[in-house]
């Protein structure tokens, strides 16, 4: 028997009904997502109330997977950084000893900063240098103590000007040439410098050792009045020098006066100033019975230090 052309429900009522409701619901679904398709493309604002209900329902989820996923990545940065410590290491090293060095020229450059305002502040004083010059070099390997400035007598320099750096004396001119001089350093051991306690006016002469320290022997013997950390500075006496320079400060002391440390030290001196001499007329009275018969001056010259207490006629002729 042939099978029927169409299939029909049966003759049941419900099972009719029920069809017809199926299809009643799907064309009013369709209908209903149409308008809702509408209404959105007319209207987008509509529907934010529904899309923030949904959002909220979906933001424990959500916030529960970016957790795990952040958690994976960092496992995965811990894993690549042990891997790149060394070469990162490495690198920040070089950075920090750049640095280091940067600092270090920084510091440099400001202790010449300091060392240059030093030197202005000698021209601002009363006594206005003659020249001021680079420090080119010294006798270190020499059994004399010499240095040598770039400024001659084309720059006025003459031999017997004091030369001072911005922390005190350095020496005095010996002799000169055309553009360059050479300085006799405190510390040579034909120098001899009248000097004072800066606190009082206990007086001195601050003899140079040749090693770079300067032996204070005390013009009046009997107790020794210095005690260690005392500055000593130019007296004045001789006239070469201008009184109240910083000269030594005493580092040991000895029975007939103490070992004194320059308070400049000619190596860590890049500038120095070439002063006039303090009192002119009495350099020459003291240079006067030197002079050859031809009537030329002799060059100045280091007076040698007394090996007894001077007379007090002698220590009013230096004051």
């Amino acid at each position: 028997m042939a099978p029927p052309s169409s299939r029909r429900s049966g003759f049941s009522k419900k099972a009719q009904y029920s069809l017809f409701t199926g299809y009643l619901l799907a064309g009013a679904g369709a209908l209903l997502g149409l308008g809702l398709l509408a209404l959105s493309l007319w209207q987008p604002a509509a529907f934010a109330p529904v899309r923030g209900v949904a959002s909220d329902a979906v933001a424990p989820v959500g916030s529960a997977t970016a957790a795990a996923r952040a958690g994976s990545q960092g496992v995965f940065e811990a894993i690549a950084g042990y891997f790149n410590a060394g070469r990162q290491n490495a690198e920040l090293r070089r950075e920090v000893e750049i640095a280091r060095i940067r600092l270090a020229e920084a510091e440099g450059v400001k202790a010449e900063n300091a060392r240059l305002r030093g030197l202005l502040g000698l021209n601002e004083g009363t006594t206005r240098p003659i020249a001021v010059a680079r420090l080119v070099g010294t006798t270190a390997t020499s059994g004399r103590r010499h240095a040598y400035v770039n400024a001659g007598a084309s720059d006025g320099v003459a031999p017997g000007m004091p030369v001072l750096s911005e922390r005190g004396v350095i020496g005095r001119v010996l002799e000169t040439g055309r553009s360059s001089a050479r300085v006799l350093l405190l510390t040579d051991s034909e120098s001899v410098l009248p000097v004072r306690r800066a606190a009082d006016n206990v007086i001195a002469f601050a003899e140079g050792r040749g090693d770079g320290l300067l032996r204070i022997r005390l013009v009046n013997l009997g107790v020794n009045p210095l005690k260690v950390g005392d500055v000593m500075v130019t007296s004045g006496a001789g006239g070469y020098y201008r009184p109240g320079v910083a000269v030594a400060v005493i580092a040991k002391l000895t029975p007939d006066g103490g070992i004194g440390q320059l308070v400049a030290e000619p190596g860590a001196t890049n500038y120095v100033a070439i002063e006039p001499i303090a009192q002119a007329a009495a350099v020459a009275a003291l240079e006067a019975p030197e002079r050859g018969e031809s009537g030329s001056a002799a060059t100045p010259r280091p007076q040698p230090a007394p090996s007894a207490s001077p007379s007090p006629e002698a220590l009013e002729t230096l004051d």
